[in-house]
């Protein structure tokens, strides 16, 4: 059978898709019970920057795989809710640095006790070897289309 001939439910892409959605739709239950104040894709620019703080919007997009326009959306709010903040970039005045906030380290910190068990949860069916297979596979199919 031929990827055109399955149903939906067959289609890997579909079943990547699905998935990827039911983790984040969780994800962000997780985060409303947490009280967290954020949703999951401000978590994931703010964890972001606390691998790497400091970094441009276009820098954020890129490790985020987030458009511009949206980048900046989720930056105003961040922004607004004081968990990052914009610097004048001392390399070019006309750009700005994201960074973390006392108040956004602290809600990392805060959660971050939650994200991980939400991820041991998450990954538990799998072996280590079956995580490491995926992660290739996927990576395989994402440097096939890029």
């Amino acid at each position: 059978m031929t990827t055109q001939d399955r149903r939906a439910e067959e289609i890997p892409g579909f079943i990547l898709e699905r998935t990827a959605k039911r983790m984040k739709q969780v994800f962000s239950q997780r985060l409303k019970a947490a009280d967290a104040g954020i949703t999951a894709d401000q978590w994931v620019i703010l964890q972001e920057l606390d691998k790497v703080n400091e970094q441009s919007q276009l820098e954020l997009a890129q490790a985020t795989f987030k458009d511009a326009p949206t980048i900046t959306r989720i930056i105003d709010l961040l922004c607004k809710k004081k968990l990052t903040e914009r610097l004048a970039d001392p390399e070019d005045r006309r750009r700005f640095k994201i960074s973390l906030t006392k108040k956004g380290r602290a809600l990392i910190d805060r959660l971050m006790p939650m994200v991980k068990e939400y991820r041991r949860q998450v990954w538990a069916p799998l072996k280590e070897k079956e995580i490491n297979e995926l992660i290739s596979t996927l990576n395989t199919i994402f440097d096939n289309i890029s």
